[in-house]
């Protein structure tokens, strides 16, 4: 089944259950509200797992220019229905198919823990392909060395694996690719999340 028909799958689940997340993530708020102000003028910013576009709604409402990005093509016509006014579209970070240098900035919140470790090299040289100079990459992920797998998801069946991360390998896969780390932030998990440390890392296109 694999990553792209898991969402599928659970789209109308998971956008009913995370379209008003950020309501309850104050700290996620602020990050996201940073990138927005330190991107400023320098071009789109780019939600990368856009899912429902929730984190994409956010961003415009911050006055970015932003647009999301899924790999699942049932994600896209959720978010594109809830937000009419915004640009959604099917791809894979992996592979973008758009110019070089062409967004400010990339907002990937939890959406890399779906890359396995030999993918990160790949997605983050296409971070950097498509990153202005200058431009700042935001990505959040779970803290650890585990991979979780399921079968089900809001009782429906998928196929995915959720891999954790340390801080060292991602900033190491960042830096190889030309990205340089300029910030790094843990937080302990909300009440209402499922019980990881979650980091975020803040890298700029060099």
């Amino acid at each position: 089944m694999g990553t792209r028909d898991s969402y599928d799958e659970v789209a109308e689940a998971y956008a009913e259950r995370f379209t008003t997340e950020l309501d309850g993530k104050p700290l996620d708020r602020a990050l996201l509200t940073h990138l927005v102000e330190r991107v400023d003028d320098l071009g789109p910013i780019a939600d990368l797992g856009c899912g429902p576009g929730h984190v994409t709604r956010y961003l415009a409402d911050q006055g970015a220019r932003p647009l999301g990005l899924d790999l699942s093509p049932r994600m896209i016509e959720i978010a594109s229905a809830a937000h009419p006014d915004l640009g959604f579209h099917v791809a894979d970070m992996r592979d973008l198919h758009v110019p070089d240098q062409i967004w400010g900035g990339i907002a990937a919140c939890y959406s890399i823990i779906h890359l396995a470790p030999a993918e990160l090299p790949t997605a983050f040289a296409e971070f950097r392909r498509v990153l202005r100079p200058g431009g700042a990459a935001l990505l959040s992920f779970h803290l650890g060395d585990e991979v979780r797998h399921l079968d089900q998801w809001f009782d429906r069946p998928v196929d995915l694996d959720f891999q954790f991360y340390q801080r060292a390998e991602i900033e190491s896969a960042l830096q190889d690719a030309g990205l340089t780390p300029d910030a790094y932030i843990e937080r302990n998990p909300y009440v209402h999340e499922v019980e990881t440390t979650r980091a975020t890392i803040l890298a700029t296109r060099t």
